[in-house]
């Protein structure tokens, strides 16, 4: 990935303010009023709903954007060096150069919140999140340990995970691709590493204590060992310090257990793990099968000199026609693959983010709003809790309204499966079962045991629909297609971002909940079009 440096953004943004030295945020006029930046749609609705006329409120991810990957420009710096206020969701939801350039633009003495975090003094729920996916082939993630606070981290702090060399019979590649099918290649051993640039061009970048998945592509069978660094950027303006250096062994195709030197080695194929530097021991090693949430007494980590990661023959697929992917070479040609299972930019830690898809949350976040915005605009205090009040009643009233409409689906039925892990407190706080999560990788034909094994758990759970939010819908053909094939309904859902149908918070959980009762109810499918044809949802179902 080339990310935004945002050093270099701030000081281009401090020149561009230079220039317009007494221009407002670019939100609004400067009338006065509380200048409010948000990091998503769904926050800025929210602060709205408090703020009345009283703020000018700008979210920095467009309409119909992904949070998880969105990287900000030099307007949204603009806008945040003239707010008041900056309210972000955080607990990683968010891509990373996007608080980078909150935390590192916006004044010492105006409220940085992060509302996810700050909620659970409010009476938030919070749960872990859990990715539970079966795969054919280990599910191969980087990851930070530790905060690296006595090193003097934050959370807008860098971790360079660098590929340094790679041996082998062939070239690897690791890449992601994103929600909307771009792709970010970060290791590529085809053009060598540039050491003078310290391998900038071969890292991966995340913040303390953070995880993110890879697709791991082989263009031979054989034996590969991966040399790696990692490196600590406290601050723009300081230059990385050396953390950690270690080497990675896979097997390609080949015997894991007949590796020269590795008899004794511990073989990873299957389930989910990470390779992972220690930022307080300073040492690579890796994470063994594990699932998010389950804290660290439940963690194993081995040394990364006593693992061997076999890439099986099961794991060869043939590279795809789209010209996206012609960096692993010609169409048609053998590649063996380890998936990145999980589509879209995915940097997380070990709580699930998305604390608004229950309304009890949501109003936790709104009473954080009130009492910040009172804090930096005291003489309206009187007018912020009267518009909290008032708000709070509509969410408290849609809180119920949607566990009675999801509770008019049968228990039986009230089965989720879908593209996107971003619904567990919506499942949790109005018993909704969720039945797996299904977000196939495009660069890579789905396997016959993916599509068996997601066709028996609509059979053998009876699932009437399976569900998409509609900026990811072009992208999940497989759940698509076997959703055709079984005869069932692909229907709408929203999870981090409103769209021209759906333009507010209370308008999105009332959707999903109308959106879950119609699709899994006995009746099935009223107020929907057919998404397995479409791909997106005609029409709004009635409130």
């Amino acid at each position: 990935m080339r990310p935004l440096t945002l050093g270099t953004a701030a000081v281009l943004a401090t020149a561009l303010l230079a220039g317009c030295a007494s221009s407002p945020i670019a939100g609004g006029d400067d009338d006065g009023r509380v200048n409010v930046v948000t990091t998503t749609g769904i926050l800025a609705d929210l602060t709205r709903n408090v703020a009345g006329d009283r703020a000018n409120v700008t979210a920095l991810v467009p309409e119909g954007g992904d949070p998880h990957s969105y990287e900000p420009t030099l307007r949204d710096i603009r806008d945040i060096v003239y707010a008041d206020v900056a309210l972000s969701n955080y607990l990683m939801l968010e891509e990373q150069n996007l608080i980078t350039a909150l935390d590192t633009n916006l004044p010492d003495d105006v409220p940085n919140v992060a509302l996810a975090e700050d909620a659970v003094k409010y009476a938030a729920e919070i749960i872990p999140l859990v990715e539970d996916v079966s795969l054919d082939t280990i599910w191969l993630g980087l990851r930070v340990k530790g905060d690296g606070a006595d090193l003097g981290a934050t959370r807008a702090s860098d971790v360079y995970l660098s590929a340094t060399n790679v041996r082998g019979q062939g070239e690897l590649t690791a890449y992601l691709t994103g929600s909307f099918g771009d792709i970010d290649v970060y290791f590529d051993s085809s053009d060598g590493f540039d050491a003078s640039g310290g391998y900038r061009d071969d890292s991966v970048i995340l913040p303390p204590a953070a995880h993110t998945h890879l697709s791991w592509a082989f263009t031979e069978p054989g034996i590969y060992t991966l040399d790696l660094q990692a490196k600590l950027q406290v601050s723009a303006d300081q230059k990385p310090v050396p953390i950690a250096t270690g080497r990675v062994v896979f097997a390609v195709g080949v015997d894991p257990y007949s590796v020269p030197g590795k008899e004794d080695a511990y073989v990873l194929n299957a389930g989910h793990s990470d390779l992972t530097v220690d930022l307080d021991a300073r040492e690579f090693e890796v994470l063994l099968d594990h699932e998010h949430g389950s804290g660290d007494v439940h963690q194993e980590f081995f040394p990364v000199d006593d693992v061997v990661v076999e890439v099986p023959n099961t794991a060869r697929h043939e590279i795809p026609g789209d010209p996206a992917y012609r960096f692993l070479g010609r169409a048609g040609d053998p590649v063996y693959q380890l998936p990145q299972a999980v589509l879209g930019k995915h940097v997380h830690g070990e709580i699930d983010p998305h604390l608004w898809q229950n309304v009890g949350n949501a109003m936790s976040y709104v009473e954080i709003i009130r009492d910040t915005l009172i804090e930096v605009d005291p003489d309206g205090g009187a007018e912020y809790r009267r518009n909290s009040d008032a708000y709070l009643k509509e969410l408290e009233a849609l809180d119920a309204e949607v566990r009675d409409t999801i509770a008019d689906v049968p228990e039986g039925r009230r089965t989720l499966v879908t593209t996107h892990d971003a619904f567990g407190y919506l499942a949790q706080a109005y018993d909704v079962q969720i039945s797996g999560f299904v977000t196939p990788n495009p660069a890579v034909e789905p396997s016959l045991a993916e599509r068996k094994r997601l066709t028996e758990t609509i059979r053998n759970l009876h699932v009437p629909a399976v569900f998409l939010e509609p900026n990811l819908a072009s992208r999940s053909s497989t759940l698509v297609e076997v959703a055709k094939e079984q005869g069932i309904e692909v229907c709408p859902i929203y999870g981090d971002a409103f769209d021209q149908n759906v333009t507010t918070y209370i308008e999105m959980m009332r959707f999903n909940a109308n959106s879950l009762r119609d699709c899994l109810g006995t009746g099935g499918g009223s107020g929907h079009t057919d998404t397995a044809d479409t791909g997106t949802a005609e029409e709004t179902p009635e409130p």
